[in-house]
């Protein structure tokens, strides 16, 4: 029982030690002290953590404290979207739509920026939203869904998801606009998007 209770505060003090690293890292890495950030980060993304993984995939992504390195930006944003870190989602979601180190597919643009979407990640629901509103890899063209995703996307922040709103709503009926606020009323992040809907047909 000793041996237990030893092994478990000494779980509970590396966790502890691992989280200090990450806070200390990312702050680091926000300061631009990216060899500090480096240091930190490297050894907690080795060992698995999807954050310090997100973002020294980032640190290779931009070159900062390490040579600009678009397959390893991948590699380590990949990792950490496999555990559902959202916004890792979204970069692996935009390097498949946009060829970045790997080759371009929409498909499977969709399935990570969709992964994203429903974790809450603005960036990933406005990119849905955008697929949705001018019916890009094979999604349907469904405004209600697309306005949706646009709200959500500026209730977080997203600069661009309000314009993109403004110019759809001009081109929906009232019923449409009231479902699309009905979906986002019941909507929690985590939950699955809504299937397409059938008003899409009396859109613009």
């Amino acid at each position: 029982m000793k041996k237990q209770i030893l092994a478990l505060l000494l779980c509970i003090g590396l966790h502890g030690a691992a989280m200090a690293g990450l806070a200390e890292g990312l702050a680091a890495y926000k300061e631009q002290d990216y060899p500090h950030a480096l240091k930190e980060l490297a050894p907690l993304a080795e060992a698995g953590n999807a954050d310090a993984q997100h973002a020294l995939g980032l640190m290779y992504y931009m070159g900062r404290g390490v040579p600009r390195d678009l397959a390893q930006a991948f590699r380590w944003h990949y990792k950490a979207a496999l555990q559902g870190n959202p916004a890792a989602a979204y970069v692996v979601g935009a390097m498949y739509y946009t060829g970045n180190a790997v080759p371009m597919d929409q498909a499977l643009a969709l399935a990570w920026f969709r992964k994203a979407a429903q974790q809450g990640h603005p960036d990933a629901q406005y990119a849905l939203g955008l697929m949705y509103c001018y019916h890009v890899a094979g999604v349907p063209d469904d405004a209600v869904t697309a306005y949706m995703l646009f709200k959500l996307a500026a209730a977080g922040g997203h600069r661009h998801a309000r314009e993109q709103l403004a110019v759809l709503a001009r081109h929906m009926t009232a019923q449409q606009i009231e479902e699309a606020q009905n979906l986002i009323r019941r909507w929690q992040p985590g939950m699955p998007l809504p299937a397409p809907s059938t008003s899409t047909d009396h859109a613009r």
